[in-house]
């Protein structure tokens, strides 16, 4: 299919570049970057260091992708950023590579970054996620699949948020945000579970059920974690959406974000 390089561009001679890729005016290709076939990048792009980047992905102007840790632990060296297929990276996104020597920062499949957004270094991103407009990610953050955070919405290092979830405009998130529940407020708070997300996703109604009925135990009943889990262990039919929400809590590092209070703006 050939390759469209607007000539105001600059691209390293020993990046590899695939077919049918286009790069616009005013675009840098380092040395070390990887470009699947069919991949568009507008202008004013820049794509530095060990930088992969999949197949039919859209960059729009301004995104810089690859450049060093903003880290004090950052002492140079070789490190990455893999970025998969079908990615939408909007205006002016930054995505950092990682901290230590072969360490990565990775974004999977079909994700939708819009404008200002920022990855930090050794971030772990999967598939079909949003970030809306200067959302932001700190460093070891673990975004799980179909992850929906908004715009303004900043994120603590080494917090997970599990799949399906969905973040609010402007939240801080200090904690773990468990799968299948929505999230806001500044320090955030879980506001019940994402049934519109689980429906949208054709989650069964008997899963949407159980998940509804262990997060009423986890977040309502009173009990502790560990005696909420045991209750749901014991009482609820094992599904495999109600077995991944209790591992993801039993091995929570940071803590879970609270159920807020009934009454709280």
């Amino acid at each position: 299919m050939g390759v469209n390089i607007h000539p105001t561009a600059i691209v390293n001679p020993d990046a590899e570049i695939g077919d049918g890729v286009e790069i616009g005016p005013y675009s840098i290709i380092g040395e070390n970057v990887k470009i699947g076939e069919g991949t568009k990048i507008g202008p004013c792009v820049s794509i530095e260091g060990w930088t992969k980047i999949g197949k039919r992905c859209q960059i729009l102007q301004g995104t810089v992708i690859g450049t060093p840790a903003q880290d004090t632990h950052y002492k140079g060296g070789r490190s990455f950023v893999e970025i998969g297929d079908d990615n939408l990276i909007r205006e002016y996104v930054t995505i950092h590579r990682g901290t230590g020597e072969d360490t990565t920062t990775h974004i999977g499949n079909k994700n939708f970054l819009m404008a200002y957004s920022h990855i930090a270094h050794n971030c772990w991103v999967g598939n079909g996620v949003v970030i809306a407009n200067m959302g932001t990610l700190a460093g070891y953050v673990k975004i799980e699949d179909r992850v929906m955070i908004g715009g303004l919405t900043a994120i603590h290092q080494y917090v997970r948020v599990g799949a399906y979830a969905m973040i609010g405009g402007c939240a801080k998130v200090v904690k773990d945000i468990p799968p299948f529940t929505m999230a806001d407020g500044h320090p955030a708070s879980l506001w019940g579970l994402n049934t519109v997300g689980l429906r949208r996703a054709n989650f069964s109604l008997k899963t949407r059920n159980y998940l509804l009925k262990a997060y009423k135990i986890l977040f309502r009943s009173g009990l502790n974690t560990s005696q909420a889990l045991e209750k749901i262990e014991n009482e609820l039919e094992e599904i495999p959406e109600v077995k991944y929400l209790c591992d993801f809590i039993r091995s929570s590092k940071r803590g879970i974000c609270k159920e807020r209070k009934r009454g709280d703006e």
